[in-house]
């Protein structure tokens, strides 16, 4: 494989290709060469569609020796997350009961990748129907962290993180709800980020109007993620939350001044279960971005009954999306998809009414807080790796957690407020594996924030406490024997055309 191919950022990639000094046929060729050389070991890549997009790697170097036109991802390979669906390439959902669900077309989101000119290169494995931070599942196996294989790598948008922190591909997608673009990236040391509803268009959604579930951009740093979401941003006809922006307004950062960026920091949100090691690591680097910024100081927040709300809010899609299936025998679903829909069984619409109005008096008490700061900062996972053979984490400081998905509650309450959210690789935490910032910007203010999240990157890159950690690529030549250890029994599908 060439590894001074597959270790360009994907915006070099990018300016290269335009100026005919970088083939799109050998940038292809170089990212299957480290998929087929890495990916036994983590398990990210899930079904590839390697003939069809050498085919379109070829058509899109024709385009740019004809001096035509060229779109923002122009021949650059994509990773697609397993939830979104791809025309002619398998669209599992992690699920058996897709295991050979083949779509005719692309959904809004993947469309508009592609007439960027991303070639769809591969799917990226995700926890069945998303339903949980550890990527694993019965189709495709466990998907192992990459600075260490027998750990979580996060999810539910953990292959993708997986695939871009071990260079398979220069971008790949995501969806959140609760977490998923952003605990994977923190977990694997790369950037998620969290768009404000209906800035990114999903037309997949049943429930079109809930602003909790949206769909966004990964990358390894933060100008490539925001090259991505160029490319996806602006209004969609399907998208009920959508509104009319210009891409270009996300394209390329306007550099700020990071000395008069004015921080409140948070352990905890005030309601959140966070690991003793992990509030420890927190205010180390918080301690030493304190030294490069105007203002870091802790902020008190009143998170209400955050957690019951988003209980509340995140059950009632899967009472929307999975009643026919349950209906028909609850053991089709998965033991989180299925937890997700008993629990959304036993509540009422004065539930949803009570959620719903909480929600909206949290949110207003937030945005009241960047009238005096710039941005509102927290760990964005709240424990290091744990081996992905769990499925859950059960404890925090041994205090049991009442359900399976509360531990990514520093996630899920900035979902609640709708602000836009960016986790941002800050080195590594006491275990040396890779420790993600969790930056939320105001209100709509989705360039706001990736200016101020890439002109701290930026300041941060020489410095050893705070900079993007990389994992050691040489450690994961597995043999086959090997990888029998990180993934789950073997797969139904293999990663394969189709």
């Amino acid at each position: 494989m060439d590894n001074s191919l597959v270790s360009l950022s994907a915006v070099t990639a990018r300016e290269l290709i335009g100026r005919r000094e970088l083939s799109p046929v050998e940038l292809l060729d170089a990212c299957i060469a480290q998929i087929e050389a890495i990916n036994p070991a983590v398990n990210a890549v899930a079904a590839t569609c390697f003939e069809r997009a050498r085919e379109e790697a070829r058509r899109a170097e024709s385009a740019v020796a004809r001096g035509e036109p060229l779109g923002p991802l122009h021949g650059l390979p994509l990773g697609v997350k397993d939830l979104e669906e791809t025309a002619g390439l398998l669209t599992t959902y992690g699920s058996p009961l897709f295991r050979a669900n083949v779509p005719a077309r692309d959904n809004a989101f993947v469309a508009r990748l592609r007439a960027a000119g991303a070639i769809v290169t591969a799917k990226t494995n995700t926890p069945e129907m998303g339903a949980g931070a550890n990527t694993r599942n019965v189709v495709w196996g466990a998907t192992g962290n990459p600075f260490n294989p027998l750990l979580n790598a996060g999810g539910s948008s953990g292959g993708s993180a997986v695939a871009l922190a071990t260079s398979m591909l220069p971008l790949c997608t995501g969806t959140d709800t609760g977490g998923s673009l952003r605990i994977p990236a923190a977990l694997c040391g790369v950037v998620g980020f969290r768009p404000s509803p209906g800035l990114v268009p999903i037309d997949r959604k049943v429930l079109g109007w809930t602003p909790i579930d949206v769909s966004g951009p990964m990358g390894r740093t933060v100008a490539d993620t925001r090259l991505q979401l160029a490319a996806q941003a602006g209004l969609h006809h399907n998208d009920p939350l959508g509104y009319p922006i210009a891409g270009s307004a996300f394209g390329h950062g306007a550099p700020l001044d990071v000395s008069e960026l004015r921080i409140g920091y948070t352990e905890d949100f005030g309601v959140c279960a966070v690991d003793n090691a992990t509030r420890a690591t927190f205010r180390t680097k918080m301690a030493a971005i304190a030294g490069y910024v105007k203002l870091c100081e802790p902020v008190d927040l009143d998170m209400g009954e955050a957690d019951r709300a988003f209980d509340v809010i995140r059950a009632q899609n899967f009472l929307a999306s999975f009643r026919e299936t349950y209906e028909r025998d609850p053991a089709l679903l998965g033991p989180n998809t299925r937890a997700n829909y008993e629990m959304a069984q036993a509540m009422s619409l004065r539930d949803a009414v009570w959620a719903h109005a909480e929600q909206t008096k949290i949110f207003r008490r937030f945005q009241a807080k960047f009238d005096d700061y710039d941005l509102i900062v927290s760990p964005t996972s709240s424990i290091s790796p744990f081996p992905w053979s769990q499925w859950h984490l059960a404890e925090v400081n041994g205090r049991p957690l009442d359900n399976y998905y509360r531990w990514v509650a520093l996630t899920y309450v900035v979902t609640l407020l709708t602000n836009p959210a960016l986790s941002l690789p800050c080195g590594t935490d006491h275990a040396g594996m890779p420790f993600g910032l969790q930056l939320v910007g105001p209100f709509r203010g989705d360039a706001r924030l990736l200016d101020m999240a890439e002109s701290l990157e930026t300041e941060l890159r020489n410095d050893a406490v705070l900079n993007r950690p990389l994992p050691d690529l040489r450690a994961l030549s597995y043999t086959v024997s090997e990888l029998k250890s990180i993934v789950t029994d073997p797969p139904v599908l293999t990663a394969t055309e189709g």
